[in-house]
């Protein structure tokens, strides 16, 4: 599966080393940056990745401070549905219940160990659909 990665100022060293574990389990990543600790605003890197994912039906990785401005300016893209979580059962259940195609991570939050934990066990979850399906469909249906 295809990825791509973004993240503000603040995000940038958890989302290296993010993309470093997606890239050792043999995903293929496109990072967006940012590349540099100078300020930067984050709807810009969250909406590119977002953008990105929904064209080409692949996976997200984005990081800032707390997580929610760069997951709520991914949730403003058509199709995006980017899930802000801190912990493994969360990012599974991303994934297996709200079908998620991006993933979400505040670096002031949560620590690069439960971040790679987590990253993996929305990688390793499959959307489950059935009943989830109906609820997704609803839930994107608000964008009509």
């Amino acid at each position: 599966m295809k990825w791509y990665a973004g993240s503000d100022h603040a995000g940038l060293e958890l989302r290296r080393e993010l993309v470093a574990v997606l890239r050792d389990r043999g995903e293929e990543v496109e990072d967006l940056g940012t590349d540099s600790p100078e300020s930067v605003d984050y709807p810009d890197y969250g909406q590119a990745v977002a953008k990105r994912v929904v064209a080409e039906s692949a996976l997200g990785l984005l990081v800032c401070g707390t997580g929610n401005g760069i997951a709520m300016s991914a949730n403003k893209v058509k199709g995006a549905r980017a899930a802000l979580v801190t912990e493994s059962f969360t990012a599974r259940m991303a994934r297996m219940h709200n079908d998620a195609n991006i993933i979400v991570f505040g670096s002031r939050v949560v620590g690069a160990g439960t971040a790679a934990e987590a990253l993996k066990a929305f990688c390793d979850a499959e959307f489950e659909g059935g009943r989830h399906q109906r609820r997704v469909d609803k839930m994107m249906a608000a964008e009509e």
